[in-house]
C-alpha cells in the first residue's frame, strides 16, 4: 500500500532532533510522499531545506497561513509571489481564513486569501484552505473567485455534510481527512459514509491532530493508515482500496509531486 501525507509541517522544531527517524517511520508505514505547506516567511527556509534533504518524499507548497496574516501582510504576501513564481512548489498554501484565535485581521485575511487564490490560478497550482470557525467567510471568498481554474483541497475538513458537499461541488476541490475522523465525538462519522471516495484525501497536519490512540501527543505522517483504517471502516471498503483511491486523488490533485 502507498500512502500520501497531503498536509504536515514536518520543518517545524518539533521534530528537529528526530527528523530523519520520522521520515523513516513514514516510509516504512507505506507514506512515500509528505506534502508541506507553508506558515510565514519565517518557515520557508526551513521547509525547503527538508524538502531538498529528501527531494522523494517531501514537497512544499508556498503560502501565508490566515493567523499568521498581521500588519505587515502586504509584505508577506510580496514574498509568496516571488517564491512561488520559482516553480519549485507543488502548491499555494496554507491559505484561508481563521477566526477561532483573533478576528481582529478579518478584512486582511480575506484580501489575503483572495490574493493567494488568483496567485495559484495565475500560475495553474491548486491551493490548500485552512477554515476555523470560517466556513461562512471562506465560502463568501470562493463564490466570488471560483472558475475552471480554481482547484484545491479544503484542508482538516470537520464540517457537515452540507458544508462538504457545497465544497464537492466547486468541481476541483477535495476534502482533506486527518485524525479528527478517529475522534469519538469528531462528527466525521456522519459525514464520510455520505462522501464517494473520489472526493478524499488524507492528511494529518502533523505535529498537530494525531488521530487516537495518539490523541494529545505528536502527530507523524507514519500515523496516516490509522486514518485510512478508519474511513474504511466507515466507508465498508478494505483499507488497501482507500489507500489507493485517495493516493491517486492527491497525485491528480497535486500533479506536481512525482
Amino acid at each position: 500500500m502507498e500512502f500520501i501525507d497531503t498536509h504536515a509541517h514536518l520543518y517545524l522544531d518539533r521534530f528537529e532532533s528526530d527528523i530523519e527517524e520520522v521520515i523513516k517511520n513514514a516510509i516504512d508505514s507505506g507514506v512515500s510522499k509528505m506534502l508541506l505547506p507553508n506558515i510565514d516567511s519565517s518557515t520557508i527556509r526551513a521547509m525547503n531545506q527538508l524538502s531538498q534533504k529528501f527531494p522523494h518524499n517531501c514537497f512544499p507548497m508556498i503560502g501565508l497561513h490566515p493567523s499568521d496574516v498581521k500588519e505587515n501582510f502586504r509584505e508577506e504576501l510580496d514574498i509568496v509571489k516571488n517564491e512561488a513564481t520559482s516553480g519549485k512548489y507543488i502548491a499555494i498554501g496554507e491559505i484561508g481564513i481563521d477566526l477561532y484565535w483573533d478576528k481582529t485581521f478579518l478584512k486582511e485575511q480575506q484580501e489575503a486569501f483572495a490574493f493567494q487564490i488568483e496567485l495559484a490560478k495565475s500560475l495553474k497550482l491548486p491551493i490548500a484552505v485552512h477554515a476555523r470557525d470560517s466556513f461562512d467567510e471562506i465560502f463568501e471568498v470562493l463564490d466570488q473567485h471560483n472558475d475552471d481554474q480554481l482547484t484545491g483541497v479544503l484542508h482538516c475538513f470537520t464540517g457537515n455534510l452540507q458544508q462538504a458537499e457545497r465544497i464537492i461541488n466547486y468541481g476541483g476541490f477535495k476534502l482533506g481527512i486527518g485524525g479528527v475522523v478517529t475522534f469519538k465525538n469528531g462528527g466525521l462519522d456522519k459525514v464520510i459514509p455520505h462522501v464517494d471516495m473520489d472526493h478524499l484525501i488524507l492528511e494529518t497536519d502533523a505535529p498537530f491532530l494525531a488521530p487516537t490512540p495518539y490523541r494529545g501527543k505528536r502527530n507523524e505522517s507514519q500515523y496516516i493508515p490509522i486514518i485510512a483504517d478508519k474511513i474504511a471502516s466507515l466507508k465498508g471498503m478494505k483499507i488497501e482500496e482507500v489507500a489507493e483511491i485517495t493516493t491517486q486523488n492527491a497525485l491528480e490533485l497535486f500533479s506536481r509531486v512525482s
